[in-house]
C-alpha cells in the first residue's frame, strides 16, 4: 500500500496548454534545502571580500543541484536532465568558444583560480550556467503567462533579460576577486567599471538561445509558489542580496544601482506578482473558514 506522503502532488490549476503537473514533495523539499544550504554560503562572502574559491564552489554547486533537484521535482527527471545537458552543453561551449574567439562575449581570460577547467573554462562556470538558467525561465514563464500569441518570444526575451541582469552584479565580483580579466574593459555601463559593453551584449545573445531552447524543451509547470517557488525564491535572493552586497560590503556602490535598475526590471514585477499570489491564497482561505 502506498502512503499518500510518498504520491506525487497533482496540481490541475495548470496554465493552458500546460501538462498536469505532478509536484514530488519530497524532492522539492530536498531542492529547497539546497538552495538554503547555499544562502548560507552566500552569507559568509561579505565577510571574505568577495568570497573564497570554497565558498564559490560550494555555493554554484548547491544552487545547480537545487535548480536540478526543483526541476525533476516538478517536471520530472528527463526534463532534470535536459537542463543540466543542455544549459551547462550551451554555457560551456559559449564560454569555450569566448575565450579562444572573444566572440561574443569580448576579449578575456580565466586565470586559473576557480579550479578544474574543461576546454579551458572552469567547470565550475557552466554549472552557473545551469544555476540560474532554471530560475530565470520560471520567472519569465510566470510574468509572461501561458497564454498569447508571442508567448514563446516574449518568453525567451525576459528570460534572457532576467539572466544577462544577473552578470551585472556577478562579473565585477569575479573581476575583483581575479577569477578572470578583460583585454577591453571600455566602453562599460556607467558605473560597472571594469567590464565591456560586448559582455552583457553576449550575454543577451547567449541567453535569449538557451532560455528559448529551455522554454521549448521543458514542460510549462503552473505558476504557483507550491510548484515554482524554489526558483522564485532564488531569483530573488540574488537580486536583494546582490544589491546589499555591492552597496555595503564589496565596495561598489555604482554596480548596486545599476544592478538594482536593470534586474529590478524582472525583480519588482516579480516581486508583486507574488504578494498578489500571497493575498489571494489568503482570501481563499478565509472565504473557505467563513
Amino acid at each position: 500500500m502506498v502512503s499518500a506522503r510518498s504520491t506525487p502532488e497533482v496540481r490541475r490549476d495548470r496554465p493552458v496548454g500546460a501538462d498536469p503537473v505532478r509536484v514530488r514533495p519530497r524532492t522539492r523539499a530536498v531542492a529547497a534545502a539546497l538552495a538554503g544550504a547555499a544562502v548560507l554560503v552566500q552569507m559568509a562572502f561579505p565577510f571574505t571580500d568577495g568570497g573564497t574559491l570554497a565558498l564559490t564552489a560550494a555555493s554554484v554547486l548547491l544552487l545547480a543541484a537545487a535548480a536540478v533537484t526543483h526541476a525533476a521535482s516538478v517536471a520530472g527527471p528527463l526534463p532534470a536532465a535536459v537542463l543540466l545537458v543542455v544549459a551547462g552543453g550551451v554555457g560551456l561551449v559559449a564560454e569555450a568558444v569566448g575565450v579562444r574567439t572573444g566572440f561574443p562575449f569580448g576579449d578575456y581570460a580565466y586565470t586559473g583560480t576557480l579550479g578544474l577547467e574543461v576546454l579551458g573554462v572552469p567547470a565550475l562556470v557552466p554549472l552557473a550556467w545551469v544555476m540560474m538558467t532554471w530560475p530565470a525561465l520560471l520567472v519569465a514563464r510566470r510574468l509572461i503567462g501561458a497564454a498569447g500569441r508571442h508567448r514563446r518570444l516574449a518568453t525567451a526575451l525576459v528570460g534572457a533579460w532576467a539572466l544577462t541582469a544577473w552578470d551585472v552584479f556577478l562579473d565585477p565580483q569575479m573581476v575583483d576577486q581575479g577569477h578572470w580579466t578583460w583585454a577591453h574593459p571600455t566602453p562599460g555601463l556607467p558605473g560597472v567599471d571594469g567590464i565591456p559593453l560586448t559582455n552583457f551584449a553576449g550575454w543577451l545573445v547567449v541567453s535569449l538561445v538557451l532560455v528559448a531552447a529551455m522554454d521549448r524543451l521543458l514542460p510549462r509547470t503552473a505558476s504557483d509558489l507550491r510548484v515554482d517557488g524554489v526558483a522564485v525564491g532564488v531569483y530573488l535572493w540574488t537580486f536583494f542580496s546582490s544589491v546589499l552586497a555591492h552597496a555595503a560590503f564589496f565596495g561598489r556602490p555604482p554596480v548596486a544601482l545599476v544592478g538594482a535598475v536593470a534586474m529590478g526590471v524582472v525583480a519588482v514585477p516579480l516581486v508583486r506578482h507574488v504578494v498578489r499570489e500571497v493575498r489571494e491564497v489568503r482570501a481563499r482561505r478565509g472565504v473557505h473558514r467563513g
